[in-house]
Parts: structure tokens; sequence; C-alpha cells
């Protein structure tokens, strides 16, 4: 099993955005001390606005954007006009394909929030603006992205991701490759302790909550392929 800490990376950001950057795939020019990621998915970012602060408004074109929402509020202002506040432990899947889209994202609050940032690559390119919205439900794992394009439910690819909202004891399984980010909380995975902020690579997954509200984001390929 890998493991790489949040904490003992860099910490930045841009404008009123403050993140520290876990995944910054070689496809999208990487870092020296982050990670590969594993099939499409090529970043992560574990972020945090000011209290108001925004990212300003900046362009997307074949990248696929999911944000998923940890603490606070978030509101997005753009071009994909089915775009919508979001608040904790709800995510969000934005296509941005060869139509491409342009988005800010603001803090409407004067607290900091938090969120997780993933970025993927879509397998066919030229595919016009798309969006996808969840809630998440304790105790399960809500698909977010991936799977084929005969369904509708999430944007299709070979690379899925899911994010669990788990309580305390709660048991969750995985046959294959993954990587697992842990947010919010304690668990054991594989027999080791791991908690917030833990990036996991490993074969075969077994992640038992220790704690409530724990975020579990997983990312593997589809079995099929």
């Amino acid at each position: 099993m890998e493991l790489l800490h949040r904490d003992v990376l860099h910490r930045g950001g841009f404008a009123g955005l403050r993140e520290t950057r876990l995944v910054v795939d070689n496809k999208v020019g990487g870092q020296n001390d982050t990670w590969n990621g594993l099939g499409s998915f090529v970043y992560l970012a574990d972020a945090r606005f000011l209290p108001k602060g925004e990212t300003r408004m900046h362009p997307h074109k074949e990248l696929d954007v999911i944000t998923v929402m940890l603490e606070g509020r978030i509101e997005h202002q753009g071009s994909l006009q089915n775009g919508k506040s979001m608040q904790a432990n709800q995510v969000q899947a934005q296509r941005a394909g060869g139509e491409g889209f342009v988005h800010n994202e603001v803090n409407p609050d004067n607290s900091e929030n938090r969120m997780l940032q993933i970025w993927a690559l879509p397998e066919t390119s030229g595919e016009p603006a798309s969006y996808k919205f969840y809630d998440l439900k304790k105790d399960e794992m809500t698909p977010v992205y991936g799977g084929d394009k005969s369904q509708n439910v999430t944007l299709d690819s070979q690379t899925i991701i899911e994010i669990g909202l788990l309580s305390k004891h709660k048991n969750v399984t995985h046959e294959g490759a993954f990587m697992a980010y842990v947010t919010g909380g304690e668990g054991i995975l594989n027999g080791i302790e791991v908690k917030d902020g833990d990036l996991i690579r490993d074969e075969n997954l077994d992640f038992t909550a220790l704690s409530d509200e724990v975020h579990l984001s997983l990312i593997y390929l589809n079995k099929a392929n």
C-alpha cells in the first residue's frame, strides 16, 4: 500500500482559493511531489475558499470537473445554465467537452469552506458541455462519474469515481486496483489506520470508518474494461 498525506505537500492557490494538490498527473503537467492518477483521473486538490473568496471567471475545455463539497457552501456562475449553488455533502460533475464553458466559483459566506476538486480527461473529444448533480446519502457509495454511454446517470468514462458519506463502523470493500482519499475523520484501510488528508493507492480495498461523517473518495477502473 502507498500513502501520501496532504500536510507534507506545499499549500498554494490563487485568487481567493487556497489548495493542496495531491494528484497532478504527467498528462496535465505533473509535479515532483504529487502522484499520477488512475485511468482518466488526473488531478485532485483539497481546497478552501477564503471568506467571500472566489476563483474569478476562468475557462475549461476538454476536461471533466468534479466538485465535492465537504464544508460550507459555494456558488457557481458561468456559461452552464444549470449550474447551481452547492452545500456540504453535494457533488457536481461538469463536462466541458469541445464546446467548453467558463465559470466562477464563489464562497458566499463569511467563513471558510472546503471542497475537493477532481479532474478527469474525457475519453471522447468534441462532446457538448453537460452537467450532473448529486446529493450524498448516508452510508452509501454514490457513483458521481464514469459508466457506459448507454446510461445517463453519470458522465460516461471507463474510470469510475464514487463518493461515500460513512458513519462509524461502516465497511466498504472493492476488488481491484484503486485510489482513495479520506476526509473528515478516520478509518482502518487494509489494516492500516488512515485519517483526514490521506491519499492511498493499493490493490483491493477494505475500509471501515472509525468516526462519523467520514468522506471516502474512491477511484477505480471499470472491471468490464
